[in-house]
C-alpha cells in the first residue's frame, strides 16, 4: 500500500524547498513526500521571529494531523534558525533543519575565497558568523544578501526567467573577489543555478545543502528501520509528492513544474488549510 511507504514532510516558505525535495528523492527514491509551503507568509526573512515560529509550527502540526510522517524537513534557513526548538518540543518525529553549507565549501575551495549567497536576513544572523569562524576561518568569505534572488526563484514557477543583467550586477562583488566556490545559502538558490553559472563562469564549486539534508533524512529512516524501503525505487507512474500544499495562491502549472524537476505530484492544494492552523491566513 502507498501509505506503508516511508513519508517525509518538507516545509518551506515558498518553492525553494523543492530543490531539497528533489535531492531527497534522488537519494531515497522509495520515500513518499508531502510538500508544505507557507507562500502566504513569504518571505520569512523580514518577519519577527515569533511570527515565523507560530506560522511554521502551527502549519507543520496541522499537516502532521493529516499525514503520518517519519521525518520532518524544515527546508528554510530562517525557520530552521528560529523554530527548531519549538517544533521539536511539540513532536517526537525527527526534525531536520538546514544551514548554509560553509563547512563543505571550505573543504573544496582551492584559492580560499568563498562567496556566500543568502537572504539579507541570513547574512545578518549571528549563527552565520559562528559557522564562518568555526569552518572557514582561513578563508575570505564574501557575503551577499540580495533580496531579488528569492523573488526571481519564486517567479520561475510561473515561467518568468530571472533578469540576467540584474543578476549579473548583483553578483559583481563575487566576481571582483575572484571566488572559486559559492555557497547557495538559501534553498531557493539552486533553482537559479543555470543563471548564476552564466553570471559567474569562473566559479568551480557550487555548494548547496540538499544532499546533506538527504543524508540526514536517510540516517533517521535507518534509525527507524525504514531505510531499505526508502532506498528501493517505487512503482513507475506513482507520484513522488503525495500532495503539495500551499497556504496562498498556487502558481499555474505547478504540477508541470514539479514534474520537470523529477518529483511529480499527485495533488496540488492552494489556500491550505484555511484558518485552522495557528498563524495561518
Amino acid at each position: 500500500m502507498a501509505d506503508a511507504r516511508p513519508r517525509v514532510l518538507v516545509f518551506d516558505s515558498g518553492v525553494g524547498g523543492l530543490s531539497v525535495a528533489s535531492c531527497i528523492h534522488q537519494a531515497l527514491p522509495g520515500a513518499e513526500l508531502v510538500y508544505l509551503a507557507d507562500n502566504a507568509g513569504f518571505p520569512y526573512g523580514d518577519k519577527p521571529e515569533q511570527v515565523v515560529i507560530e506560522r511554521s509550527c502551527g502549519l507543520i502540526m496541522e499537516c502532521l494531523a493529516r499525514w503520518c510522517c517519519d521525518v520532518i524537513v524544515i527546508a528554510c534557513n530562517t525557520a530552521s534558525t528560529v523554530a527548531l526548538p519549538s517544533l521539536r518540543s511539540r513532536t517526537d518525529i525527527p526534525v531536520v533543519g538546514v544551514v548554509p553549507a560553509v563547512k563543505p565549501a571550505a573543504a573544496c575551495s582551492e584559492n580560499r575565497r568563498i562567496g556566500l549567497l543568502a537572504t539579507p536576513a541570513t547574512v545578518r544572523r549571528a549563527y552565520l558568523d559562528d559557522l564562518v569562524r568555526e569552518f572557514a576561518a582561513d578563508c575570505q568569505v564574501v557575503r551577499l544578501g540580495h533580496p531579488g534572488l528569492v523573488l526571481w526563484a519564486e517567479a520561475l514557477v510561473s515561467g518568468a526567467e530571472p533578469p540576467q543583467q540584474e543578476l549579473d550586477q548583483a553578483m559583481q562583488p563575487l566576481r571582483e573577489a575572484g571566488v572559486d566556490t559559492v555557497v547557495l545559502g538559501c534553498t531557493h538558490y539552486p533553482l537559479l543555478l543555470a543563471w548564476l553559472r552564466k553570471s559567474l563562469p569562473d566559479v568551480r564549486y557550487w555548494v548547496e545543502s540538499g544532499e546533506a539534508i538527504a543524508r540526514r533524512v536517510a540516517y533517521w529512516l535507518e534509525e527507524a528501520g525504514r531505510l531499505p524501503e526508502a532506498e528501493t525505487p517505487r512503482e513507475a507512474g506513482l507520484p513522488v509528492v503525495r500532495e503539495a500544499c500551499f497556504t496562498g495562491e498556487v502558481a499555474p502549472q505547478m504540477d508541470l513544474f514539479l514534474a520537470e524537476m523529477g518529483i511529480p505530484v499527485g495533488q496540488v492544494t492552494g489556500h491550505w488549510p484555511g484558518v485552522t492552523a495557528a498563524g495561518s491566513v
